[in-house]
């Protein structure tokens, strides 16, 4: 089993996953603390904490909060050992009652549950995942242009409309895995809706690495696991936004775009942990500040 289906497998199931804590010591640089505290926000859960586990079948596939353990139980699916539906297709109708109760506002997109073994049990509404605590899967896309100066990367600032991060800075392609489709599939779609990229060109993509986080947020408990890729594009290469979920795009310098993640909180939140990742790959950092760094972005504590 490759060693990422090894860390999927403990991702999803695992219940000693602890908050991330960074300690700032006197060996790590002010600058690199400015990295460490977007990984750090990234992995602000502690499960279980508070939470119940979510079953499906005799599989865990969540952890939900007590306010929805209760909506569960008001529908009879507390069971001995936590909360769950009897099979896999109860999972697709019970987030839609989530819905229509106001528990959240309906996606109106399907996204596969995976069990341990990446085998798909169902399916529920996008907006259930971070209500029920399930893993989920995304992918991003570093558009990247070779130019004589140095590195360039095309950057989106996402439209006002969006329900995540109005207005936030993003990746030229980013978006979450639809129920059917694998990474690959995924972002030659979204890098056809998003920016208007050709399927001849977006096959070029290369898939560099994979990340994953446990983070509260408003929404409830976000496990993602994000595939990341690189696409160098042609330098005359201009972005066309065809889906309206972006506002502008912006071709930047690989250094600028090191400062802004140093420096503020304009991206998008998970958009730095892979823009960390490139800076690592593209050697931003000295190889002491990588170690730090790769050792973070895994939770690894050595």
């Amino acid at each position: 089993m490759p060693d990422y289906e090894k860390d999927r497998l403990r991702f999803a199931i695992s219940p000693a996953h602890a908050k991330l804590s960074i300690v700032f010591d006197k060996s790590i640089s002010s600058s690199l603390s400015h990295f460490l505290r977007h990984i750090e926000a990234c992995n602000s859960a502690r499960l279980p904490g508070n939470r119940f586990p979510f079953f499906c079948a005799q599989e865990q596939i969540g952890w939900i909060s007590p306010e929805i353990a209760d909506c569960l139980e008001a529908s009879g699916l507390k069971g001995q050992t936590g909360f769950g539906v009897a099979s896999g297709q109860e999972l697709f109708p019970l987030s839609q009652r989530l819905a229509e109760q106001g528990v959240y506002a309906s996606h109106d997109e399907p996204f596969d549950v995976r069990n341990a073994l990446g085998i798909v049990v169902g399916q529920v509404d996008r907006g259930a995942i971070p209500v029920l605590g399930i893993a989920a899967e995304g992918v991003h896309l570093n558009g990247l242009i070779e130019d004589p100066s140095g590195p360039m990367l095309w950057i989106a600032r996402r439209s006002m409309s969006k329900r995540l991060d109005p207005g936030k800075l993003d990746h030229l392609v980013a978006g979450g895995m639809s129920a059917g489709l694998d990474p690959l599939t995924t972002v030659i779609k979204e890098a056809k809706e998003e920016a208007g990229i050709p399927e001849t060109l977006a096959r070029h993509a290369k898939a560099v690495s994979r990340l994953q986080y446990a983070m509260e947020r408003p929404e409830g408990l976000r496990r993602d696991v994000l595939h990341c890729y690189d696409l160098l594009l042609p330098q005359d290469f201009t972005p066309i936004a065809e889906d309206g979920e972006v506002e502008s795009f912006h071709l930047l310098p690989l250094t600028e775009v090191f400062a802004r993640v140093r420096d503020t909180d304009d991206f998008k939140f998970n958009v730095n942990l892979v823009l960390i990742d490139l800076f690592i790959r593209r050697g931003l950092f000295t190889p002491g500040e990588n170690l730090i760094l790769q050792n973070a972005l895994t939770r690894k504590t050595s």
